[in-house]
């Protein structure tokens, strides 16, 4: 079981991930479909494409970083932080400190 201390620096950990994930989408923001704003009148119509393409590929995996860190975050509320979701069995610490918002011990982890 971890400890009170553990728990909080762990806790810390994924509020500090969830404001960095925050920040990383609101810098990406700008125009009415969530990526940055560019020059329709841009010579290059296929570079603006696929930067746009990029730049909607880069939300999309951010906003699923910052969806499992609030489920993580939302373990701690209820009390099952820590707990793997396929087994129930505690994850092991060192699996919690490298991965804080893990949902499941290793061996239930896809490969």
């Amino acid at each position: 079981m971890l400890s009170d201390e553990k728990l909080a620096q762990l806790r810390g950990a994924l509020e500090e991930e969830r404001s960095q994930l925050q920040q990383q989408l609101a810098a990406l923001g700008g125009s009415s479909e969530g990526g940055p704003e560019f020059d329709e009148n841009f010579a290059d119509s296929a570079q603006v494409a696929a930067e746009q393409g990029e730049n909607r590929s880069l939300a999309a995996s951010l906003q699923e970083q910052l969806e499992e860190v609030d489920h993580a975050l939302a373990k701690f509320t209820d009390g099952s932080y820590g707990l793997c979701e396929v087994s129930g069995e505690p994850i092991p610490e060192a699996r919690l400190e490298a991965m804080p918002a893990t949902r499941v011990r290793v061996e239930h982890a896809q490969s």
